[in-house]
């Protein structure tokens, strides 16, 4: 799709507009940096995604890991509706049948979301403690968790604890999204686009991904996936 030749794509009813705090983020990562100001212009207003902090949050991020929002939305949708999956406790009770089998899940990441329980019930990973810790000291401490790899922690840092500068640069739509915006020759790789990201869009690379994640959306015509 030419992003040139569609018009705007506005996000729907269910998605409210950013927050004050991160407009003015916005105002100011435009303002540093004017190739990001077309996206709005293009793909409509910004569609402000959060989810739930604590063990949903960063079990929701399992479900996406390795594949399309679309389909991770599914399985989340699955899983959300399974009683008593949301707690720790309660997912450690069930079985692969209900997991994999009803909630969809991989068995990879049904062992993942079992590492996840028992890391919050055994104290190894404390959600209360984790929101004091700067961003970094953060990610290092979800990723000593089995299953838990940088982006599934920096996926959950930066929507369900909405901070404003992360960004995951192992993200295949990021680095397709910015080497369309800037017309580069080639996706960036992870370390490049992480570089890039801390040249140009610190304190906002959390605003930064958000923008190029909905130009991305918008260019290849993928709708605005609610999250849970």
């Amino acid at each position: 799709m030419d992003s040139l030749s569609s018009p705007p794509s506005p996000p729907p009813p269910s998605y409210p507009l950013p927050p004050p705090w991160a407009q003015a983020g916005l105002a100011a990562l435009i303002a540093a940096d004017p190739a990001l100001a077309p996206i709005e212009a293009a793909a409509g207003p910004l569609p402000w995604r959060t989810r739930q902090p604590g063990f949903p949050g960063l079990l929701r991020a399992i479900c996406g890991q390795q594949i399309s929002n679309q389909a991770a939305a599914a399985i989340w949708k699955r899983l959300a509706a399974l009683p008593g999956a949301l707690e720790p406790a309660g997912l450690l009770a069930m079985d692969d049948a209900t997991l994999c089998g009803v909630a969809g899940l991989s068995r990879p990441k049904a062992a993942h979301a079992r590492s996840l329980a028992t890391a919050c019930l055994d104290g190894r990973l404390d959600f209360a403690a984790l929101a004091a810790l700067p961003d970094a000291e953060a990610v290092r401490r979800m990723v000593a968790v089995k299953g838990l790899g940088p982006w599934t922690a920096e996926i959950h840092l930066l929507f369900a604890e909405q901070r404003p500068d992360i960004f995951p640069s192992g993200d295949l739509a990021l680095a397709a999204s910015a080497a369309h915006l800037l017309g580069l020759e080639a996706r960036p790789t992870p370390k490049l686009l992480a570089a890039m990201a801390a040249e140009r869009w610190v304190p906002w690379r959390s605003l930064a991904a958000r923008l190029l994640w909905h130009h991305w959306r918008f260019v290849t015509g993928r709708p605005v996936v609610e999250d849970g």
